[in-house]
């Protein structure tokens, strides 16, 4: 009989195991390891428990997590509290899409595909680009391969980046660009923004790329166009890192001059999760669909004349010759595509039109009403979206600070010492639909509050 119910082993099958290794029992396969190393004892936990024991303890442990639904998060800087429809766990929690895997059998894949042909769909008509990928691990990572992309095709081994690009995916950037031999030059920021006087003193004839993000980590909206008639004037490519949603309000990159749009759609109905996984999207102009990374579906007809889909470019180190490949993403995020899918189905071109009138409108009534504040001021002038920096008073500990917040019911901002140490004490907030009137007015009387 099994001790177990979900172990699937019988005390039977370990005895054979042991035999076929030539072991009598568990403790002979650590033998190799020194005792003064292994641990000695017990472990200090609890003694098992049955199955309603269990499930409430690990309750009470989730209980202890300041989650968006119990609390009115303010917390942004990459991460974003959107609504998510209902309708979108409802279609991925279909067995034929939670359980699919990579659809190399176009005959039995044929759902799947159209799936992920929707949204490289989606994602054109957002960001004005020509071919878009079947989805990336995350916005980072898409502009990590977009900065590769742009080495390879310029053969220039120098690429440069805003300052006011989120400092994780500069990270990420750097990490790739290590390995590739590519130079990462980084620009400063002028009032939250790209300082351009500075950028085209960096721009040169070795210059492959220009990386920017718009809306940037501050929230503020680049001068995507200007930016990209410096870098063309070198003959570079310039890479814009885009909030999907804003793209709702803002002009899309590609009609701005961008040769290569990424971002992250985590805010296109994908939950936060407490930090991810979330969703890349990739998308370029049409003379570099062919050093794509990753994968793209196509849309053909079978021999009877039949509308089908198929993986048609797939320019990776396991299909082509290695030496030959653009990239080796070994996937793609298929199911939180599918939800992004499902969020721009729903939502329409009105709703998406709708969705970023209220994020601007609700982050700009509480910058005015953060603004207020004795001692508190916007950090920068320049246009944004739904993210704003705010200056606190000298000597405030913004660590104190979340902690008297969340203690109110509030998630707090992103603290900005961590990375801008030069714009001193300074909080990033985010404001989504999600936020009503009575959440930003409390949370600026809390705030006034704790200062």
């Amino acid at each position: 009989m099994k001790k177990h119910r979900y172990i699937p082993m019988t005390e039977q099958n370990e005895r054979e195991m042991l035999a076929a290794v030539g072991a009598e029992n568990i403790e002979d396969l650590f033998v190799d390891i020194p005792k003064n190393v292994r641990y000695q004892g017990t472990l200090p936990m609890s003694s098992a428990l049955d199955e309603a024991g269990l499930l409430r303890h690990m309750t009470n442990l989730a209980g202890k997590n300041a989650d968006s639904d119990r609390y009115a998060s303010f917390l942004g800087a990459g991460l974003y509290d959107h609504q998510v429809p209902v309708v979108i766990n409802h279609v991925i929690s279909r067995s034929e899409f939670y359980t699919a895997y990579t659809p190399y059998q176009p005959e039995v894949s044929q759902g799947e595909l159209q799936a992920i042909f929707e949204f490289q769909s989606y994602i054109c008509e957002l960001t004005g680009m020509e071919v878009a990928n079947a989805s990336m691990y995350d916005g980072a990572t898409a502009m990590a391969e977009a900065a590769s992309l742009a080495g390879g095709a310029t053969r220039r081994k120098k690429i440069v980046i805003s300052a006011t690009v989120h400092p994780e995916t500069r990270e990420v950037v750097r990490t790739y660009a290590y390995g590739l031999g590519i130079e990462v030059v980084e620009v400063g920021f002028d009032n939250g923004v790209t300082d351009l006087a500075q950028l085209e003193g960096l721009i040169d004839g070795d210059t492959a790329a220009v990386l920017v993000q718009s809306p940037n980590f501050f929230g503020a909206v680049e001068n995507v166009r200007a930016i990209g008639d410096l870098i063309h004037a070198h003959k570079g490519l310039m890479v814009v890192s885009a909030n999907p949603l804003s793209l709702g309000a803002l002009e899309a990159p590609g009609k701005l001059g961008a040769d290569i749009t990424v971002g992250d759609a985590q805010p296109l109905g994908i939950s936060g999760s407490y930090g991810g996984p979330t969703c890349g999207y990739f998308a370029v102009s049409k003379e570099l669909m062919r050093k794509i990374p990753g994968r793209i579906v196509g849309q053909t007809t079978d021999k009877n004349g039949k509308r089908g889909f198929v993986l048609t470019l797939q320019a990776r180190e396991q299909h082509i010759r290695r030496d030959k490949a653009t990239s080796n993403i070994c996937s793609n995020q298929a199911l939180l595509a599918l939800s992004a899918s499902v969020y721009l189905s729903v939502m329409g071109r009105q709703g998406m039109i709708d969705v970023c009138d209220l994020n601007l409108k609700k982050s700009h009534y509480a910058a005015k009403q953060l603004g207020s504040i004795q001692g508190v001021r916007l950090a920068f002038q320049a246009p944004y979206f739904n993210e704003f920096v705010l200056s606190l008073p000298e000597g405030t500990d913004l660590n104190e600070l979340n902690e008297k917040l969340l203690e109110e019911g509030f998630i707090g901002g992103y603290d900005l010492s961590r990375d801008y140490p030069e714009l001193g004490p300074a909080m990033l907030i985010a404001v989504t639909e999600r936020r009503s009137k009575e959440d930003i007015d409390r949370f600026a009387e809390i705030l006034e509050g704790s200062l």
